[in-house]
């Protein structure tokens, strides 16, 4: 089945037709990020957007932000939200064919079938990850890329984080041999990849404090940390190590462990974030000690992805540190040098990407001088401006600042490529089972981890 779905992404390459002009619809959005890939203007995008969902606040939290967008002093859009809002939303939508590309960013429980819908129904589908959140639905994602083939779209999920100048920085060094060497298999004790991130649920987005509805807290409707924002993870483990690689979920991933701890929340903290006075029905399951809410926010894999050790770990917590946000920690080994990204207080919470010698480098600092000069040369041309400093342990990656864009901005970037697959007709043969291979990994964590509870 996966060869025959491998060969299918490959006629795909040739035969999706490219769009004339897109038509955008939004359906159902109950996340800021369906707001955000419509931050900026596109060319070749039409300005009347048609938005499908149920009436209530998650609507209106969205239409507020595209509002906030429209009327900005600076560079304000000009988007024209046409609203359809009724419990037929979904049939209306479907029947309608109103745009050709749906965007998706909202309740994870419902999204597979949407994708497995709209796709089913013509449309082009730009979803938010994850796009599925548990191993009984993989397979409807599997039969929806399959369906989207037959039907000549796109199907494609928003990661962003390939779009961080750090996180791009580490994969194009990590491609410079002679620095690099060649990336360390490792060990599930020292993995030759490691990915960690911290996020938080109370947060500042497009210059307020982001209201998250409560479902965002129920994993039975947002999915648990160890298959939401470990898609990011798992996806740059795969972008970097295997650049433009199709993988096969059945033939190179083999998990080690998995592991997955809950994040505790007070009411009044609950409160704070959701604008809510109390804990609806469906998240009293979780609620301890009368007050104290616990989401299964947090998780770790261990696996192996064609023979090389990785690890990928996300934690939740309530509120930043005084001056920071979320943050990233990542380690490639390679046998001459390592590349390293750091996030915490010492780097002010910027990410920062720094090349020290490995272990067990056969080159001294002095050799690794010459190769570390010769990468910064080469990758110029790619990103100009970029330079070098030395450390104590090695070189710290200097970037200009016009390269730190922020989280906001990776969304208009993720949409422009997207743009760029549908004006060519043709996504990259790798995208389609790499997506699989990414939420298999996923899936099947949740289930090791809840396995061993």
């Amino acid at each position: 089945m996966l060869k025959t779905l491998l060969i299918a992404c490959s006629v795909m390459i040739l035969t999706s037709p490219a769009l004339a002009q897109v038509r955008l619809v939004t359906l159902d959005p109950g996340h800021f990020h369906a707001a955000l890939v419509q931050k900026n203007m596109y060319a070749g995008v039409s300005p009347d957007v048609y938005v499908y969902a149920p009436e209530g606040p998650d609507l209106q939290m969205h239409l507020d932000r595209i509002k906030g967008y429209n009327t900005r002093a600076d560079n304000p859009t000009r988007w024209q939200e046409i609203v359809y809002k009724g419990p037929d939303y979904l049939t209306n939508m479907l029947a309608g064919k109103k745009g050709n590309v749906v965007v998706m960013a909202g309740n994870n429980r419902i999204k597979t079938d949407y994708v497995r819908q709209a796709v089913g129904a013509g449309f082009n589908v730009l979803a938010d990850k994850p796009m599925v959140i548990n191993a009984a639905e993989f397979g409807k994602l599997k039969e929806s890329f399959e369906v989207a083939r037959q039907k000549n779209v796109l199907l494609y999920d928003i990661m962003t984080e390939r779009y961080e100048i750090t996180s791009m920085l580490q994969r194009a060094f990590s491609m410079q041999p002679a620095l690099f060497g060649t990336l360390e298999r490792g060990t599930p004790d020292n993995p030759a990849v490691t990915k960690e991130s911290v996020h938080h649920f109370y947060k500042n987005v497009s210059g307020s404090i982001l209201t998250r509805p409560a479902w965002f807290m129920d994993v039975a409707q947002q999915g648990e940390g160890i298959v939401d924002v470990t898609t990011h993870l798992v996806d740059l483990v795969q972008w970097a190590c295997f650049p433009d690689q199709s993988l096969d979920y059945q033939k190179d991933i083999r998990l080690t462990s998995a592991r997955r701890w809950t994040t505790d929340m007070t009411l009044s903290q609950f409160r704070a974030v959701t604008k809510l006075p109390a804990f609806p029905d469906y998240l009293k399951k979780d609620v301890v000690r009368d007050s104290m809410l616990q989401v299964y926010s947090n998780g770790e894999i261990n696996y192996q992805l064609k023979g090389v050790h990785a690890k990928v770990s996300v934690i939740w917590a309530y509120k930043a540190p005084e001056g920071g946000g979320d943050t990233h920690y990542s380690i490639m080994r390679g046998t001459n040098a390592n590349l390293v990204i750091r996030q915490g207080a010492d780097q002010k919470f910027v990410p920062t990407l720094y090349i020290e010698p490995s272990d067990a480098s056969p080159a001294g600092k002095t050799d690794l001088s010459v190769a570390v000069t010769n990468a910064v040369r080469a990758l110029q041309t790619e990103f100009p401006g970029i330079s070098v400093r030395k450390n104590a342990t090695g070189w710290e990656v200097v970037t200009p600042e016009s390269y730190r864009e922020g989280h906001e901005a990776h969304f208009g970037r993720v949409m422009q490529k997207y743009l760029d697959f549908l004006k060519a007709g043709a996504m990259p043969a790798w995208e389609v089972p790499n997506m699989l291979a990414k939420y298999y990994t996923t899936t099947q964590a949740l289930e090791l981890a809840k396995k061993h509870d």
